[in-house]
């Protein structure tokens, strides 16, 4: 047998957006609606977690998990821009309390990409006052709840769009992301319309300007109302792999994707990581996967060696604990979802051997749920399926498998 340390903790992660519906006060409920647009179909009431939270955290406390991240929705907190809003504050701070009646850790996440529409329409993170106002937006949110929350996360992966430059995605993704983003600026009456998840290339330098200052000012909002609260951001991270022995075009991909954000981290109490894939680069361009490899719906090549990887990588680069704030397999083979959970785990378990300080691991995600542009029948992530007209939740047969590594804390 082969233990975790005894601080270590084993959660599940969601977000508000993807699982809450109808957060219709937020940028990414009107670029929903807009036309034309990206997205597959509309969130709509999602997962109905905004009314079934309890029932929620009873498929958590099931599981006898520590912890629980989810998210605050910014787009309810400030529907209107200065005008907070004490019902949605109150709605968090219960989750709160019922997350530490249940014995769970609350990771609190207090932007996971969603953002108001008020936000939007000022140019979101490219609008000087961008930072000031998530900073007042982070302050409010630790006055009502934060002296109860176990950690804080305060960007969900701000490097996500860079990631996805490096995608072979065709020529016309591209141009129905410009189309839709000049539909919603015009939708909304003002020059440019922006959002965090979806950016223009000649943007993304800018964008990522107005996100690290707003990082730096949210966690300095965030301990100054508790300096001992552990602070930190999430980026997503492909562990990308050299095939060779020509690293140049790898490396490449490090500094405009991840070194940024890791490097920011070096003053952080934590830097968050969301693996969900390796990549396999020579000298001219990534690799297909290997023959006869089998697949997730992201079209990638399982592979559970990644997590150990991406987090060894973080480490390096930041010098601070790592906590895996999302992994998981997009899968409709529960058994591959079993195996790849169990796989990954010893792997992470390899590098908190060799030295490695790892915080904690949230599985991505309790439920069947929104995925952005993918809508929800083509990637499915969750550990429990829900009914889309009766929302009733029914548990996989890899919540058991996690479950049973959780309690026991330790693999074979």
């Amino acid at each position: 047998m082969r233990r975790f340390p005894d601080s270590f903790l084993f959660g599940v992660a969601t977000s508000g957006h993807q699982t809450e519906g109808d957060n219709t006060s937020s940028d990414t409920w009107f670029l929903e609606n807009v036309q034309p647009t990206v997205f597959a179909e509309r969130s709509g009431r999602a997962c109905n977690s905004w009314m079934l939270w309890r029932e929620d955290l009873d498929l958590v406390e099931a599981m006898r998990l520590g912890a629980f991240r989810f998210s605050v929705e910014w787009a309810r907190v400030e529907p209107r821009e200065g005008s907070f809003s004490s019902k949605a504050l109150d709605h968090y701070a219960a989750m709160v309390d019922s997350c530490s009646q249940r014995g769970l850790a609350p990771v609190v996440t207090v932007n996971h990409m969603t953002c108001p529409h008020w936000f939007a329409k000022r140019g979101g993170w490219l609008d000087a006052a961008a930072p000031e106002l998530f900073a007042r937006y982070c302050a409010k949110v630790m006055d009502h709840f934060g002296d109860r929350i176990a950690a804080a996360v305060t960007l969900n992966e701000p490097n996500l769009p860079q990631l996805l430059s490096w995608a072979d995605l065709p020529a016309s993704v591209r141009e129905s992301e410009r189309a839709m983003l000049e539909a919603a600026s015009a939708a909304a009456g003002v020059p440019r319309y922006r959002v965090s998840n979806i950016m223009l290339p000649e943007e993304l330098d800018a964008m990522r300007d107005g996100m690290t200052v707003g990082h730096l000012v949210g966690r300095a909002a965030l301990k100054a109302k508790r300096p001992d609260l552990p602070v930190g951001l999430s980026i997503a991270i492909v562990d990308d792999r050299v095939a060779g022995d020509d690293a140049t075009l790898r490396d490449r991909k490090r500094a405009e994707v991840y070194d940024h954000w890791l490097r920011l981290a070096r003053e952080d109490d934590f830097i968050g990581i969301q693996n969900y894939e390796s990549a396999l680069y020579d000298a001219d361009g990534l690799l297909p996967p290997p023959q006869g490899a089998i697949l997730n719906q992201l079209g990638s090549a399982i592979d559970a060696d990644s997590l150990g990887g991406a987090v060894r990588y973080a480490h390096e680069i930041s010098g601070v604990p790592v906590f895996v704030t999302e992994h998981g397999i997009g899968t409709d083979d529960d058994a591959l979802r079993a195996a790849f959970i169990k796989s990954s785990l010893a792997g992470l378990l390899d590098a908190i051997d060799d030295g490695v300080p790892v915080l904690g691991y949230c599985h991505w995600t309790l439920l069947d749920n929104f995925e952005w542009a993918a809508g929800y029948d083509t990637i499915r992530f969750g550990l429990h399926m829900v009914d889309r007209k009766t929302f009733s939740r029914t548990p996989k047969p890899s919540t058991s498998g996690y479950a049973a590594i959780a309690a026991s804390r330790s693999l074979n």
